[in-house]
């Protein structure tokens, strides 16, 4: 039996682009560290609820826009 993990695939940086703003922007405007941005980019690091909440209300879109649940599998 094959595992797959389940991991996010983020559009934060294409968001970013269309409002033309960096990750320290960002990063700004919703209360972390730039560091926190990219490794969300890279999909180093899940956010919280709350972040993903914060993030999606910064650019006037849902967290289902950033944010889709794909498995590692999909990805290849």
């Amino acid at each position: 039996m094959v595992q797959v993990m389940r991991i996010f695939k983020t559009k934060i940086k294409e968001y970013r682009a269309k409002h033309d703003m960096k990750q320290s922007d960002l990063a700004n405007s919703v209360g972390v560290r730039r560091e926190t941005i990219g490794n969300l980019e890279n999909g180093r690091y899940n956010p919280s609820l709350k972040l993903a909440m914060d993030i999606a209300k910064v650019f006037g879109c849902t967290v289902e826009d950033l944010f889709e649940l794909v498995s590692d599998k999909d990805n290849d």
